[in-house]
């Protein structure tokens, strides 16, 4: 196939992949916390993506999710910089997953590396914009902290929903390994 092809192909799979994980984003179990946060399979299309067409696409793929999740699914935001950290950007960087580019028996390290990205964002969302409304007993435990607050708050539902990512990435790695190493398009 030739370069113009392979683009097009690339940038359509980019919205197939949005579009499936903006339909996973309705199969989730809410954590019931103050502003949000669930337990999902939503980074699992946007990691094997990332995986077959490289960082790049994978943060598109994620930025566009990202934005379409907010607008089109009520998404909760104090403001404007909430939206943008927790939707945007947060999904966005799932497609650092794409730096272990073309390794189907890798993609359970590109679900950690694509993980841990989003939680790096949430957790500056935590630290920064929503400080302000760190509750004095969290977890009962007494708050200080906005670190510690944030990692806990952000760890009850990414630190699962990493563990699904992972897990369903280790067998769609095996199954899915003509398609990560992009097989049909040489």
């Amino acid at each position: 196939m030739n370069t113009r092809k392979n683009r097009v192909r690339m940038l359509s799979e980019g919205a197939l992949v949005a579009a499936m994980a903006y339909v996973l984003s309705f199969i989730e179990i809410p954590i019931g916390l103050m502003y949000g946060g669930s337990i999902d399979f939503v980074m699992v299309p946007i990691i094997i993506y990332s995986v077959r067409w490289g960082t790049a696409p994978g943060l598109m793929a994620g930025f566009v999710f990202g934005t379409v999740k907010f607008f089109l699914s009520g998404g909760v935001a104090v403001n404007w910089q909430s939206m943008l950290l927790d939707y945007s950007l947060a999904y966005m960087f799932v497609g650092f997953a794409g730096i272990v580019k073309n390794k189907p028996q890798l993609t359970w390290l590109s679900a950690l590396i694509g993980c841990f990205a989003r939680f790096i964002i949430h957790f500056i969302s935590g630290v920064t914009i929503y400080k302000e409304y760190m509750p004095p007993i969290f977890m009962g435990l007494e708050m200080e902290s906005t670190t510690i607050y944030s990692i806990l708050y952000n760890g009850s539902y990414m630190l699962p929903s990493s563990i699904i990512a992972v897990v369903c990435c280790i067998f769609l790695g095996r199954s899915l390994a003509k398609y990560i190493l992009a097989a049909e398009l040489k």
